[in-house]
């Protein structure tokens, strides 16, 4: 049984239908998705209708959140709240509901799936170090959990010894330890790399490996610039930013 695991597509219907491809060429079975689906992107009403169509595990993610339950835009930077706005005028009042109805945090098979973090993850605040990776480790009930949010690939590992983090390309899980990993994002990597990010989890083999995926950017950022979005949404995916 092999997991793909999904987070941040933020309406990059290009992103994602290239990650799904190569989930397929990897022999992925199963998928999950970490949330924030829309916002951001041009396509976020055919995004969510491809995740739907998974039929898979979907927790809630802040831009969801934000678009569905139509809530005061405070906090958000102008160009997150234009996304916002954008996207909330995309969707159906089904669509909405659908997004909703999405829980916080959902445990799936041997591992947990949360958008940001576990101690309030309706906060949504972010895991950049130990010390939020800590507070997390205190609510984690499995040996694994995915988060997403920062659209940066970073793991943390708790050991007898302590939390130790950092970047990762596989890791393999151990008895005696929990593991707090953040996937990237399909739609929108902040880690300088603009390939799309996922990661598999491959359960027979206790392997965990994250993916990075080319898809065909140019055609995303002129969807971006016709829907009359921040030209800025269309810079930075060339960034990775």
């Amino acid at each position: 049984m092999k997991y793909a695991i999904l987070s941040d597509i933020h309406g990059n219907l290009e992103a994602l239908q290239a990650v799904l491809q190569d989930a397929k060429q990897q022999g992925c079975t199963h998928y999950v998705c970490l949330g924030d689906i829309v916002g951001y992107g041009p396509n976020p009403r055919e995004c969510l209708h491809v995740i739907q169509e998974l039929n898979c595990p979907t927790v809630i993610g802040n831009h969801d959140e934000y678009v569905a339950k139509d809530q005061a835009l405070t906090g958000f930077n102008p160009m997150a709240a234009d996304g916002i706005k954008w996207t909330r005028d995309q969707l159906t009042e089904a669509e909405k509901n659908w997004l909703r109805d999405l829980k916080y945090v959902r445990t799936v098979d041997p591992f947990t799936i949360v958008h940001a973090t576990l101690d309030l993850p309706e906060r949504w605040a972010y895991v950049f170090d130990k010390l939020a990776a800590a507070a997390s480790f205190n609510y984690q009930h499995t040996a694994v959990c995915f988060n997403g949010h920062t659209h940066v690939p970073i793991a943390f590992i708790r050991t007898p010894a302590g939390i130790q983090g950092g970047l990762y390309t596989r890791i393999r899980i151990e008895v005696a330890r929990k593991y707090f990993i953040n996937v990237g994002s399909v739609g929108q990597p902040r880690d300088r790399n603009p390939k799309a990010a996922y990661v598999i989890f491959d359960l027979p083999n206790n392997l965990i490996e994250l993916r990075r995926v080319e898809y065909d950017l140019t055609t995303t950022q002129k969807k971006i610039r016709a829907a009359g979005l921040p030209e800025s949404l269309a810079q930075r995916l060339e960034q990775g930013r």
